[in-house]
């Protein structure tokens, strides 16, 4: 059990926080723009495509050299196709008869079948 003092002390330190922090959220417009050039927060919690490993994020690993020199054939683009009763398959094939295709938004990933 916490004395007199200790919980006017906690309860002060809980009230100082609270008004701090609505505090900072009402005035952020003013004092946000001049805090951005130090905090950088995007570098600190989302580094570029240059910090990560070769080989991932768009970054190409280096060329292993093959005996015969060949390059590696080129991923296929992913296709997305209408089918007639609304459902939508996705697919690196052409589209199957009776279904439209139509154009992918955004990325699509696919997991490996059970």
């Amino acid at each position: 059990m916490l004395s007199r003092g200790e919980r006017i002390f906690w309860g002060g330190l809980a009230a100082a926080v609270i008004a701090g922090a609505a505090a900072a959220w009402w005035t952020a417009d003013q004092w946000t723009p001049h805090a951005a050039p130090w905090a950088a927060w995007r570098k600190i919690t989302r580094p570029g495509p240059d910090t990560l490993p070769p080989g991932k994020a768009g970054r190409p690993a280096p060329a292993a050299q093959g005996a015969a020199g060949a390059a590696s054939a080129p991923l296929a683009q992913p296709r997305k196709c209408q089918q007639p009763d609304g459902r939508v398959i996705y697919t690196d094939q052409p589209c199957p008869r009776g279904s439209r295709e139509q154009t992918v938004d955004g990325a699509v990933t696919s997991l490996p079948a059970r």
